[in-house]
């Protein structure tokens, strides 16, 4: 690949040559390429509500909480067991609060 600046000088050459008609579609495709992408656009706000609308029990925990799901369905907890489940599910629900507020912002 040429470096940079034969490039540019390729480029200036090439747009003097142009008749006068294309170069004001040249100058219009220059600028739209001169902007910033949209992707680059989302601001720190919006990558971190998005964390918030992505976040989710690690692996381990959710296969704990699958766990205990299923022993409580067959009246198998213990006490402990149990709190735990109210512990996860407590901890489930205010996720899910948060991730809805985080999502009405978003939309906003």
């Amino acid at each position: 690949m040429p470096p940079a600046t034969d490039i540019r000088q390729k480029a200036i050459t090439l747009i003097g040559e142009l008749p006068q008609n294309k170069l004001i579609a040249v100058v219009q495709l220059l600028e739209f390429l001169a902007e910033p992408s949209q992707q680059s656009k989302v601001s720190i706000q919006e990558t971190q509500l998005l964390e918030v609308i992505q976040n989710h029990l690690p692996e381990d925990e959710q296969i704990r909480l699958n766990i205990l799901r299923d022993r409580c369905e067959y009246g198998e907890l213990s006490e402990a067991e149990h709190q735990e489940l109210i512990g996860y599910e407590d901890w489930l629900e205010q996720r899910r609060v948060e991730q809805l507020e985080a999502l009405i912002k978003l939309a906003a």
